[in-house]
């Protein structure tokens, strides 16, 4: 097969190839990359990516080879954004990407932006943030500029590990190149500090984003409420919940019953009821999980009369009832334990 594609006998190769095959052996990833690359050399693409479908069908994953060799042949065709489409499914075989650029670099083959983007974002989620930084200085170094996709991908990166500083340097390197922040670029941001525990820079984070021009959605909010809970600043977290509601965001369940949470771990139950209604009111309806942080409170900062006063309010929906047939065995739990 090697000696047929070497002289550019690639049918007769594929020959070979095929009897192979029908006698019943299994095909290796030498024998498949030896006939891809003798089509990419005949110009004939399209058979090599049939191959690499088959090869992959039949259970041989592509190594560094066969990807290089697709690659080097999209590129010497001119057609660069198939090469880069390619050079993109290493995003889960990273190692391998990495590989593929040095040989791209070797063969005098220039990576684009693109592809550059591709490999850091491939690098962050495999969580090598170093590597991913060295990638970004060595496209600087070749004369490409980072663009908002470039910066926004190690953000992320850096707020998932926790380390919010080079997040912060990063972020402050896009200030100086006049590369605007995104909505992607400031979730990232905030989900970081709120994952660390910063719930108030989390909330000048926010603002800050809303002077840009963007406009938080419910799950943004949502995540800041929970921050400012988790820390026990209700005030400032009701404050956040007004403000979602006069920009015209409307409070799901899932918003209600973080507060609640909050409310509850405070043993603020009578705020924990007003809050219930509230959303009754509003047409919110509670979720199981509204009705198990009530009663996980209830059991622990509650009483005997104030779980009945909530159990009579009137307006609660159907699921309502398990909801206090559960205080009713928790009442006669009390009261067993309160006379043995």
């Amino acid at each position: 097969m090697h000696s047929f594609c070497k002289e550019g006998k690639v049918k007769e190769a594929h020959l070979i190839f095929d009897e192979i095959t029908h006698k019943g052996a299994k095909p290796t990833v030498v024998s498949f990359n030896t006939l891809i690359n003798g089509y990419c050399k005949s110009g004939n693409l399209e058979e090599g990516f049939e191959l690499k479908r088959a090869m992959q069908e039949s259970g041989v994953s592509p190594d560094v080879v066969t990807y290089s060799v697709l690659i080097n042949g999209l590129c010497k065709g001119r057609r660069l954004e198939d090469a880069n489409i390619t050079f993109k499914e290493m995003y889960g075989k990273i190692h391998t990407a990495l590989d593929i650029y040095d040989e791209m670099l070797k063969k005098g083959v220039m990576p684009d932006l693109v592809t550059y983007n591709a490999l850091v974002n491939g690098l962050c989620k495999y969580g090598d943030m170093q590597k991913a930084k060295w990638i970004v200085e060595e496209m600087k170094r070749k004369g490409l500029k980072p663009d908002k996709i470039t910066y926004t991908t190690l953000i992320d990166g850096c707020c998932k590990e926790g380390n919010l500083e080079a997040a912060s340097e990063i972020r402050t390197e896009m200030m100086l190149e006049k590369v605007e922040l995104d909505d992607v670029a400031y979730t990232a941001l905030i989900s970081g500090l709120c994952r660390e525990g910063r719930a108030l820079d989390a909330v000048r984070t926010l603002h800050e984003m809303m002077r840009a021009g963007m406009v938080p959605d419910e799950a943004m909010y949502t995540m800041v409420i929970d921050g400012l809970c988790r820390r026990g600043d209700l005030k400032l977290a009701f404050k956040l919940l007004r403000e979602m509601q006069s920009r015209g965001k409307k409070p799901g369940v899932v918003t209600y019953n973080v507060i609640m949470n909050g409310l509850c771990k405070l043993g603020q139950m009578k705020n924990a009821n007003m809050l219930l209604n509230a959303m009754l009111n509003l047409g919110v309806v509670p979720d199981d999980v509204t009705y198990n942080i009530l009663l996980e409170g209830h059991c622990r900062h509650g009483d005997a009369a104030k779980l009945k006063e909530l159990r009579d309010e009137k307006g609660m929906v159907a699921d309502f009832a398990t909801y206090t047939s559960l205080i009713d065995e928790s009442l006669k739990k009390s009261t067993t334990d309160h006379y043995t």
